[in-house]
């Protein structure tokens, strides 16, 4: 089910705690459907109260519809919007950034950066090198690195995609087509020994593909969780990823397959 919303917003004094309460309530009613508030409060070890003002969040920016005693899915739940994404697995996400950052190499050199809650970790491990050009269609990136005059951001057009914050379509894929970089940074909702890198976007996978052609190096970051999953549109088959970088929560086995295609893996321990 897709949370087509114009974006998670957490207010401003809401613990992690609580975004990660968020996330557990919307995995529910996308699993089931329907829930009743008892079956969430004890699901999450929250007062019905505590619940209550939870659901009524998240009905105001359209991610649900509470019913009488509970509540139901809306739409398509298959992709959480990005800024909730971000308050999942963050300690992964850090350390799978600054590995993918000691891998780019020192000097003038330039990578394109995808959109995500990882590669925006990379935007931000990034963020004091010197001779360094970043072409993206995240905005999320780009804000990022706006007031870094140390750095050279080359922005691509396109339509804003309101669940990750990226452009997408012909502008950014006509960016991508006139561009050659040393290094392609993907994020992705799955990657899989059968199915390659893929996205719950078929407009976001054809652009991203576009980046990906026109790299030297492909590099894949994704968390544990991500790893052995397979969603709806194909970016890359493993034949045009050189490195995959996740975390330790990773299937092993299934890095194993993705390891045998010819993908070299870096994993990072997560404390």
């Amino acid at each position: 089910m897709s949370l087509a919303a114009p974006g998670f917003l957490v207010p401003r004094a809401a613990s992690s705690k609580r975004s990660q309460r968020m996330v557990s309530i919307l995995e529910l009613l996308g699993r089931d459907g329907t829930v009743p508030l008892s079956v969430l409060s004890d699901a999450l070890g929250a007062s019905a109260a505590t619940i209550r003002r939870d659901l009524a969040d998240l009905e105001a920016q359209g991610l649900l519809a509470r019913t009488h005693g509970g509540a139901r899915a809306v739409g398509s739940q298959s992709e959480l919007p990005v800024r909730l994404k971000d308050s999942q697995f963050r300690r992964a996400k850090q350390l799978i950034a600054r590995k993918a950052a000691l891998l780019i190499p020192a000097g003038r050199y330039a990578i394109a950066l995808s959109g995500g809650s990882t590669t925006a970790e990379v935007a931000k491990a990034l963020a004091n090198r010197s001779e360094l050009t970043i072409v993206t269609n995240s905005l999320t990136t780009a804000m990022e690195f706006a007031s870094r005059p140390n750095l050279k951001v080359l922005m691509t057009g396109g339509l804003i995609r309101s669940n990750s914050f990226e452009l997408v379509g012909s502008l950014a894929e006509n960016t991508f087509n006139a561009i050659n970089v040393g290094t392609a940074i993907l994020g992705t909702d799955g990657i899989s020994a059968l199915a390659g890198a893929t996205t719950h976007d078929e407009t976001e996978a054809k652009t991203n593909l576009a980046m990906v052609t026109h790299a030297e190096r492909v590099l894949v970051v994704a968390d544990g969780s991500k790893v052995g999953r397979i969603t709806l549109a194909k970016v890359a088959g493993l034949d045009q990823i050189h490195e995959l970088i996740t975390d330790s929560s990773a299937d092993p086995e299934e890095l194993e397959r993705i390891a045998a295609a010819g993908v070299v893996i870096h994993v990072v321990e997560v404390d």
